[in-house]
């Protein structure tokens, strides 16, 4: 089984890719860091030996080289079973106080980078008719955050995208899922003096992707909301 996981070198990505790992996907990496990435896939393939994993280095600010990671992928891999569009970025401002780039630049990483990719590993899939695409949404893409606003805008926007190929890909018998999680414990909280159990930890979140990959073949995991115990952060 070949899978593909965006943003793969830190926090909820990094996790999936380890559980990934651990169940026997080849995998198809890409982050903006080259050494970790390399790192990662040294580490990996020590680990794992028996696994085809491969990496590119990407920065998804840039449509162009979103294709390439996708073209790249196709040369190395005949059939994509698993996409896991995880790589996003997070701009924490109300509407009004925003910078005049933070929509665009949000929107190209959270919603318009796996649009692409869900478009051009969904074709696959459709005709092969088989497959699973899950899409690392967020608790803002259903409880708008007023202090993240644009952020919420692009998250609904991917949730909204994740539940059309949804409908779309059902008669194709390609699995479409959507996870929501809330305050998870990754780098963007470094420095944080709140406690780590207010955070959802992120191998939390990777194991409910191997949750939804682990469902019988007749079974489609449509969304998990997975929040803190005592509530966002």
């Amino acid at each position: 089984m070949n899978a593909i996981v965006t943003g793969a070198t830190k926090g909820i990505g990094l996790s999936v890719v380890k559980h990934l790992a651990a169940n026997n996907y080849n995998l198809a990496l890409c982050a903006r860091n080259k050494t970790d990435l390399k790192n990662l896939v040294h580490e990996l393939s020590h680990q794992y030996p028996h696994l085809e994993i491969f990496y590119f280095v990407a920065d998804f600010s840039n449509g162009e080289q979103v294709k390439l990671f996708a073209e790249f992928v196709s040369t190395h891999f005949v059939f994509t079973d698993v996409l896991i569009n995880n790589a996003g970025l997070f701009i924490s401002s109300t509407l009004f106080d925003e910078a005049e780039e933070d929509l665009k630049n949000q929107m190209q990483l959270n919603l318009y980078a796996p649009h692409y990719l869900c478009k051009h590993f969904g074709r696959q899939m459709k005709v092969s008719r088989k497959g699973h695409i899950i899409n690392i949404c967020s608790v803002a893409s259903t409880q708008l955050v007023a202090a993240a606003a644009s952020y919420s805008i692009s998250k609904t926007a991917l949730l909204g995208l994740t539940r059309l190929l949804r409908e779309e890909l059902m008669p194709h018998s390609v699995k479409v899922s959507a996870i929501l999680p809330g305050s998870t414990l990754t780098a963007s909280w470094e420095g944080s003096q709140i406690p780590a159990d207010r955070f959802i930890d992120p191998d939390d979140i990777a194991r409910a992707v191997i949750s939804c990959l682990n469902m019988s073949p007749g079974t489609n995991v449509d969304e998990i909301v997975i929040r803190p115990l005592r509530g966002n952060v």
